[in-house]
């Protein structure tokens, strides 16, 4: 609104504040229509019902909800909706979210969400959408979770791979890096770590305070904003949707924050590419699919340093682009320019990577307790062994050599040439590449051409 308001903006902004007094609001916050699929252990997951007269076709997409933030992330509201988005598009869409989490989840450790529930959620996706490749779409540490799982589970029907605002490289978070000396100071003893063990997490008050103070700025300019754009309906939606995403965050499980805090905050684990999820070290170079990260051009709590630093840290992913687009943590999201440029992006990407149905592979997780079992019983089992007859295991242990090296020479002559080839043109051409995008991307491109 102008410093002297004309004749329109007066009326649009007296129906505005008439519309707030009168119906509480000017958010169409409906949520979009959705049926639950699966669910287990803090694992919902859900499929959104396709829009009226429009049919299903094409790849799933799953959306991938953060820890402690709410589900509304990507549906915020009606006309600046991601799920809403998709839905009209025709593109079969799915949700996994979380619920609530409470004191009895204090055990829960990461290693519950990347070896149960988001494999979990993927296999279910895949299963109700007829076995096709399923696009994973993450946000914040949706998207760190999304990582970790393409790189532990190559079995996994993954399509494709999209990750906003994952920081990877914590150094580089103004927010955290002036106080990541001083936790180091305490080596796991000090009080934070015994505040979060005795309250068997971080609690919701906690959790909103920490969001808050991560936009103070704007929370301080906030009635400013409001009285300069009175006149302004979408802008005054926006900032209505936001503030019940925000007041609606959910706890963070005590060991699962305690992993998070040691390893991904004190430590920095990710800025080298490896992470330790149970008693196995994850490696991001083991991920295959493309991948697509975005950052925001004004995120605070995921800058575009900390988040472009996952890129060469994907050597083996068949593709790699990085796109900046506007917005701030949740603005690049779903915020009113997200509908120009993060979604268009995503609509590209998808179609794309899109290839019809998808065998499920056998998954190897399961092969390496196994591994470690045997590995165990050797020492006290030496006697047992050594009275048994060695003729008996030299047989079978040649005809299994046999085998895994006839499978090794046959699976490489079909896969490995491609991926190769991919690699190596994801480093030097297509990171970043798109001279025709409308919107500022050229940090995109000078990364490309480095």
């Amino acid at each position: 609104m102008d410093l002297i308001p004309t004749p329109d903006q007066v009326v649009s902004a007296a129906g505005n504040v008439a519309h707030t007094l009168l119906y509480g609001g000017l958010a169409d916050l409906r949520p979009m229509p959705r049926t639950l699929i699966d669910d287990g252990e803090l694992r919902e997951v859900y499929h959104y019902r396709p829009a009226k007269g429009v049919v299903e076709t094409g790849d799933p997409v799953l959306l991938v909800t953060p820890l402690a933030a709410p589900a509304l992330c990507f549906d915020l509201r009606r006309d600046c909706s991601l799920v809403e988005h998709l839905v009209t598009q025709g593109r079969p869409t799915y949700l996994l979210e979380y619920g609530q989490v409470s004191f009895k989840n204090r055990a829960l450790g990461v290693e519950h969400w990347v070896d149960e529930v988001l494999p979990e959620a993927i296999r279910a996706v895949h299963e109700h959408s007829s076995g096709r490749g399923v696009h994973l779409v993450g946000w914040s540490l949706g998207g760190i979770f999304a990582l970790l799982v393409a790189a532990d589970r190559t079995d996994l029907p993954i399509a494709s791979l999209t990750v906003l605002g994952s920081p990877v490289d914590v150094t580089k978070v103004p927010l955290v890096a002036p106080v990541r000396p001083l936790l180091n100071l305490t080596q796991g003893r000090g009080a934070i770590t015994r505040a979060y063990r005795a309250l068997g997490g971080v609690p919701v008050p906690l959790v909103n305070w920490a969001f808050t103070a991560a936009s103070a700025q704007k929370v301080v300019t906030k009635p400013l904003a409001v009285l300069t754009h009175l006149d302004d309906t979408d802008f005054l939606a926006q900032l209505e949707a936001v503030s019940r995403f925000m007041s609606s965050m959910t706890a963070y499980p005590g060991r699962t924050f305690g992993q998070l805090y040691h390893r991904f905050v004190k430590g920095n684990a990710l800025a080298k590419g490896q992470m330790e999820v149970g008693e196995r070290t994850i490696d991001l170079a083991a991920i295959t699919v493309p991948v697509l990260v975005f950052a925001g051009n004004t995120d605070g709590i995921a800058p575009l340093p900390a988040v472009r630093a996952v890129v060469p840290l994907l050597s083996g992913s068949e593709q790699v682009r990085f796109e900046v687009v506007p917005g701030g943590h949740l603005g690049m999201l779903t915020g009113r320019a997200a509908r120009g440029t993060t979604w268009q992006v995503i609509d590209e990407w998808v179609a794309q990577w899109s290839r019809g149905e998808v065998a499920m592979k056998a998954a190897p997780a399961k092969k390496a307790p196994a591994k470690k079992a045997a590995a165990k019983k050797t020492a006290p089992a030496k006697r047992a062994a050594a009275k048994k007859a060695p003729a008996k295991k030299a047989a079978p242990a040649k005809k299994a050599a046999a085998k895994k090296a006839s499978a090794k020479k046959a699976a490489p002559a079909k896969k490995a040439a491609p991926r190769k080839t991919a690699a190596k043109k994801a480093t030097a051409e297509t990171i970043g590449s798109n001279p025709t995008r409308r919107y500022g991307s050229a940090g995109s491109r000078a990364l490309g051409a480095r």
